[in-house]
């Protein structure tokens, strides 16, 4: 483990990087359900094709992460991307609309826009280019990426990670309809019967986040974890006691075994180029486009953003091995396209292994062997409580905000855009989007200020991509 994972050199221990693997892997293992959910119709598309792609999430969130540890030692883990799956649903859906295939057909076509993506980024990583465009991001930029972050964690958790649904509609959210509310009793009235359980999942998330922050605050190893576990045990106990309702009902009719006929039948290898061909040209390229520039820039913020927050970057902001961990994300691009699902990309939730003291691969290993492991274990991960990951998320994002002690605020240049980052990442749910804009007011600063010599050419060339992206690509 020593000599694999330089553990001594990096200040951490065998127990230290599991932790914080575990730590990670109950933070997004939401996405083992979801990513198949939502790619499917919530199964509406049928149960082959359901299985197919939940196994899909597995392998190649386990394999992207295995690239992660041993090419490039860091603590990051991948799964496919959320925001990436909704739109490749939407694109599965407009193929089926426009060709008239079947939407499993039209599905295996949009795996072969994944597939280009993936070969793509990993010529792209071999010849540095995207380290390139890493660097070409200003450091003002830069500082700004992970306190943004930070409250996109803040936001998820807050917000639309523990949705709850009732007789009278859905989701309904803590901030917007618990706390949105003016009183106790507008709130029941507008959730319904909903109100019970939603009363459950803000003490379940604060009890759970202040258990972290005490622990934290004592130095005790696997705060968060222990937290995660402390905020389920509530959830569960009230579940019985106030809802009337077993949290773990959901395992005795559960299937342990993995379908691995499903996916063989419906995801593997499963790319329809003829169907791919029937694609306008102009649409394929557009679509790759977006696929590339939405996956580009939510890895670098969130490599960026993470590396940051553990001390893993230099003054200029730049992290050793970026190289190798774009590499690990356009592996697991590839991966996802060959065993059936959308663009694996670094997980933001990776910023919770970190906080637990993860430093290098072994944690990015820990993750993908639990990933692994889930494809036969999946039902046991569902029962751990969305509200007790948000105490998690919620603790990781408030800690993420300290970076902004390191941005100038006397200087218009930094503050500008890292205002309008702070702003634009929770609100679109986007890395990338919010980089773009970002950069895009900066580049706008210093040309009208008279400083455009200081922006690089490599700058100007990203600001007009996404200005293109926004305005012209739907």
């Amino acid at each position: 483990m020593e000599k694999i994972f330089k553990l001594k050199e990096n200040g951490t221990t065998v127990r230290t990087e599991i932790v914080a693997g575990l730590t990670t892997f109950m933070t997004m293992a939401y996405i083992i359900a979801l990513n198949p959910n939502l790619l499917t119709g919530f199964g509406a598309e049928g149960q082959n094709l359901w299985n197919g792609v939940f196994l899909a999430t597995c392998i190649a969130s386990a394999i992207a992460m295995f690239a992660m540890a041993f090419l490039a030692n860091k603590p990051f883990c991948l799964a496919p991307g959320m925001g990436l799956n909704s739109f490749f649903a939407i694109v599965v859906a407009n193929i089926a609309g426009i060709t008239g295939m079947s939407y499993v057909e039209s599905f295996q076509a949009a795996l072969v826009i994944i597939l280009i993506e993936g070969l793509v980024f990993i010529v792209l990583s071999v010849l540095n280019i995207r380290e390139k465009i890493v660097e070409a991001i200003p450091l003002g930029v830069r500082l700004g990426i992970a306190p943004a972050i930070g409250l996109m964690l803040m936001n998820i958790g807050l917000g639309s990670n523990a949705g709850v649904y009732s007789e009278n509609g859905g989701p309904f959210f803590v901030m917007r309809d618990f706390f949105g509310a003016l009183t106790a009793a507008s709130a029941s009235d507008t959730m319904g019967s909903g109100y019970s359980q939603m009363v459950l999942q803000v003490v379940t998330m604060f009890v759970g986040l202040f258990v972290i922050v005490l622990l934290a605050k004592m130095a005790v190893k696997g705060a968060v974890l222990i937290g995660m576990l402390a905020a389920s045990v509530i959830y569960w106990i009230g579940s019985f006691a106030f809802l009337g309702t077993n949290p773990f009902v959901s395992l005795a009719s559960a299937s342990f075994l993995p379908p691995f006929g499903d996916m063989v039948d419906t995801t593997l290898f499963k790319f329809n180029f003829q169907g791919f061909m029937s694609i306008s040209w102009f649409t394929i390229i557009t679509l790759v486009i977006t696929f590339c520039m939405i996956d580009m820039f939510d890895t670098i913020g969130t490599l960026v953003g993470t590396a940051s927050r553990a001390g893993m970057v230099d003054k200029q902001g730049r992290m050793p091995n970026m190289k190798e961990a774009l590499l690990a994300d356009a592996i697991g691009t590839v991966t996802g396209a060959c065993t059936g699902t959308s663009t694996v990309t670094t997980f933001v939730e990776s910023a919770s292994g970190v906080e637990a003291g993860g430093r290098t691969g072994l944690t990015a290993l820990t993750c993908g062997v639990l990933f692994l492991a889930c494809i036969f274990i999946a039902p046991i991960a569902a029962i751990i409580p969305a509200a007790a990951t948000s105490a998690a998320l919620i603790y990781v994002g408030v800690l993420m905000l300290m970076g902004l002690k390191n941005v100038n605020f006397d200087d218009m240049d930094q503050m500008v855009p890292v205002a309008l980052m702070l702003i634009a990442m929770p609100i679109s749910s986007s890395i990338g989007h919010a980089i773009g804009l970002g950069l895009i007011s900066y580049t706008v600063i210093k040309v009208f200020s008279g400083k455009a010599k200081e922006v690089s050419v490599l700058t100007y060339v990203i600001s007009a991509l996404f200005l293109v992206k926004f305005f012209l690509i739907v």
